[in-house]
């Protein structure tokens, strides 16, 4: 098995799964697809080069953000540890698939907007605030629809072209 980490940059394509485990941890996986394109000089055009699939793997307080803000079709960005799963097929057939352990998830910004949403945390003992960048900046229906409030970790509502969808509500910790 080999491990590095990495950032990879693509789309989900599955819609995000939370499983508890007998341990009474939490774990969200999605699959994740990034595509390699080059410019082809001799036609003048982008050219497919490839696509990588992936399994992404979220633990503890990544399981909650992820949960709130990532749906399938999102525009990512993930960070973390990439690992080679080599197994046999019932058929004894060898394959060999790609994780990542994420450390970190965030919307792709170059291909979405995201809002973000601060919440207060049991850790740091902080108290709902409303704070949100540029909130001064929105009309009060705005201001009022906002996701979260708060300060401490952050959640993100993801809007890009292929999947519109309405806001969520924040999470309570």
């Amino acid at each position: 098995m080999y491990e590095a980490m990495a950032t990879v940059i693509g789309t989900v394509v599955t819609h995000p799964a939370k499983r508890d485990l007998n341990t009474g941890e939490q774990v969200l996986t999605f699959r994740m697809a990034s595509n390699s394109r080059r410019f082809d000089q001799a036609t003048g055009t982008w050219v497919d080069n490839g696509t990588l699939f992936l399994t992404v793997s979220c633990w503890r307080r990544l399981v909650a953000g992820v949960e709130e803000s990532i749906r399938r079709g999102d525009p990512v960005v993930v960070y973390g540890q990439l690992r080679s799963h080599e197994y046999r097929t019932r058929d004894g057939v060898e394959r060999r698939d790609l994780e990542m352990r994420a450390s970190a998830v965030g919307p792709d910004l170059s291909r979405c907007t995201a809002r973000i949403a601060r919440r207060s945390t049991a850790e740091t003992g902080t108290e709902s605030q409303g704070v949100i960048r540029g909130a001064e900046d929105r009309s009060s229906a705005e201001s009022e629809s906002r996701l979260g409030s708060g300060v401490g970790e952050t959640a993100v509502a993801v809007v890009s072209p292929s999947t519109q969808r309405p806001e969520r509500e924040p999470l309570e910790v």
